[in-house]
């Protein structure tokens, strides 16, 4: 099944860095799970209030704008049976297109279920798998897992 970018999800990737562009527009054809974008470019305010909720856990959000002008960062809804849906399950399904569509592309992206994996390109199972392994690690340094579905970020390659 083919899906495509609603013009709402076009209008959210204004500002956002043209490899992040590309790797996204590549995922929606690559995808098992229709998705949209929710959230690019974010204002200061918007992620101090974020913060403030504990949705973020920083200040340095690649939601921001960046040194070049861009936003770094994208938030992606999945949708099941044409209706939104946060079930983290989903969310691994997304993230193997946005790993896929990153390798054709070319474009280090990281996953907020794998913080642990600076490049989910490198990556050599499912992200299932990463995402488990991020919360293996976590729990066992004693830390609770930060789990961020729907946030894929661009990576400085030389991070």
């Amino acid at each position: 099944m083919s899906f495509k970018l609603s013009e709402r999800s076009q209008i959210n990737l204004r500002g956002v860095h043209p490899d992040v562009v590309k790797v996204v527009t590549a995922a929606i054809e690559l995808t098992r799970v229709d998705f949209g974008v929710i959230e690019g470019v974010r204002s200061l305010e918007d992620q101090k209030a974020n913060v403030a909720a504990g949705r973020s856990q920083t200040m340095a959000s690649k939601h921001l704008a960046q040194e070049d002008g861009y936003g770094h960062a994208v938030d992606l809804m999945a949708y099941v049976g044409g209706k939104g849906c946060w079930e983290l399950n989903v969310y691994d399904d997304v993230a193997d297109a946005i790993a896929a569509a990153a390798r054709v592309k070319k474009v280090p992206i990281r996953w907020g279920c794998a913080w642990h994996i600076s490049d989910i390109r490198d990556w050599g199972g499912s992200m299932e798998e990463a995402m488990n392994d991020y919360i293996d690690l976590r729990r066992s340094q004693g830390r609770r897992p930060f789990l961020d579905g729907p946030h894929f970020e661009l990576q400085d390659p030389l991070a």
